[in-house]
């Protein structure tokens, strides 16, 4: 099975693009909030106590906290993807006689080597980030002129740890439903897509709405002096919230797509017709299209609302509530949340739309022209679009007017709308381009060996 996963990795290079940049950031992300903590722990106390500020420690935890969890929850989405991808070959495996162990472990030995191989750029990565970071908090007056980043392994190692177990852990999820199904029955389901959302699935997403629930609502009771642990409960409950629309993602998503296609149908008859039938009959795959979108405008947005409330609440008061220091940390995790959300966004995009040149293939068989066929993914692309930007809206607005509850005593956060469109228009030009040049590449090659070749 080593050898097979190997080969699988050497002849779809493609396909591991996304777990492999996912589990960078992951890495990155994990060494660069670690080798923070180790130099604040090998920084003598007299040196920390003259240091004004909160400390070393308390920036780099409440800096990272939600930052590990983005970068983890993108090793999650990206493997689970991954997995999707590859169900057709893992199908024909069990056709010839390989057994539920054999499969995930091919599973596992692939995600382990692209771990390994992702290991070593994240650290001098998240080392490099480390230090820029730390310059810069000197630089603010948060950290001693003199203290350096140590070297040491052991955040490098706890990085490895960590992005290791959560990608084995997604991976093993994401097998689970071909290693426990007949041989035939997985060769069958890797053609078809399921039209429901499990009942598990759909009570897990519900489970984790009512955390994120109680999270915003921990967040709304905090008194305007807790300003800061307020913003990271709606941070987090927004995060949980997203995680929420991962597992509902199928059915919100197709609701969301039947309400908005009726308008689309009527300005784009044939192509709109087209697209929409696509995108609801194929909820899963428009799930994971959408979730990236969504998880860049709720993020993004949340920090930003967020950020514009708190500097509202101190030209209305007064006071020092916030200053100099606090915006720019604050820009630097929404400049860093918008790049892991970014990133997954671009590689998920991409991989969705380039699995599909059979699809194409077929409908070009049937008489469809590249003309048309781009013109329906153009409406794919904004009707996907307008579903991400609608869920992270969303989040973004339930988790700020939890905020704003606790800044400033009303649930109406100030809402800089001119940045907010720069974050619509920014999911647009990563979305509706990405899927676009992907597909135009996708529709081009002789149809009838691409329909024969299957998605190779």
């Amino acid at each position: 099975m080593t050898l097979i996963a190997l080969g699988q990795m050497r002849r779809r290079p493609a396909a591991f693009i996304g777990p492999a940049v996912a589990l960078f950031l992951a890495v990155a992300t994990v060494t660069l909030f670690g080798s923070l903590f180790a130099t604040d722990v090998t920084t003598p106390v007299a040196v920390r106590e003259a240091t004004a500020g909160p400390g070393l420690m308390v920036i780099a935890g409440a800096f990272g906290e939600i930052a590990v969890l983005v970068a983890l929850f993108v090793v999650v989405n990206a493997m689970g993807f991954a997995l999707r991808q590859q169900h057709h070959e893992l199908a024909l495996l069990r056709t010839i006689a390989a057994t539920p162990r054999q499969t995930r472990r091919l599973v596992r030995v692939q995600v382990f080597t692209t771990t390994l191989l992702m290991a070593a750029p994240g650290w001098v990565a998240g080392v490099a980030t480390a230090r820029r970071f730390l310059a810069e908090l000197q630089r603010l007056g948060l950290a001693a002129p003199g203290v350096r980043v140590p070297v040491t392994p052991v955040p490098m190692l706890i990085a490895l740890a960590a992005a290791l177990a959560v990608g084995l852990a997604a991976s093993a999820v994401a097998a689970r439903r071909i290693s426990r199904v007949a041989p035939a029955a997985a060769l069958t389901a890797s053609s078809t897509e399921h039209g429901r959302t499990g009942a598990l699935r759909l009570l897990a997403g519900i489970g984790v709405l009512v955390g994120g629930v109680l999270l915003l609502r921990l967040a709304a009771t905090r008194p305007p002096e807790q300003a800061d642990k307020a913003g990271q409960a709606a941070l987090l409950g927004s995060l949980v919230l997203l995680i929420a629309v991962a597992l509902t993602g199928p059915f919100t998503a197709r609701l969301l797509t039947a309400a908005l296609g009726a308008p689309v149908r009527a300005l784009a008859p044939g192509a709109g017709w087209l697209a929409n039938a696509n995108l609801r009959g194929y909820a899963r795959r428009l799930s994971s299209a959408v979730v990236p979108v969504a998880l860049l405008v709720g993020l993004s947005g949340t920090m930003l609302i967020m950020t514009s409330t708190v500097e509202h609440a101190a030209n209305s008061t007064a006071t020092s509530v916030t200053s100099a220091t606090d915006v720019w940390l604050r820009q630097a995790e929404l400049a860093l949340l918008a790049c892991f959300a970014a990133v997954s966004t671009l590689n998920t995009l991409v991989a969705v739309t380039a699995e599909r040149r059979r699809e194409f293939a077929l409908l070009r068989l049937v008489g469809a022209t590249r003309p048309q066929l781009m013109r329906m993914l153009t409406v794919e692309a904004a009707l996907t679009t307008a579903v991400g930007v609608l869920l992270g809206a969303a989040v973004a607005g339930a988790a700020s007017a939890a905020f704003s509850a606790a800044v400033t005593g009303s649930p109406m956060p100030s809402v800089p709308v001119p940045a907010c469109w720069f974050i619509v228009a920014g999911a647009a030009l990563l979305t509706v381009p990405g899927i676009l040049a992907t597909g135009l590449r996708a529709v081009h090659g002789p149809a009838a060996e691409l329909v024969g070749g299957g998605r190779d």
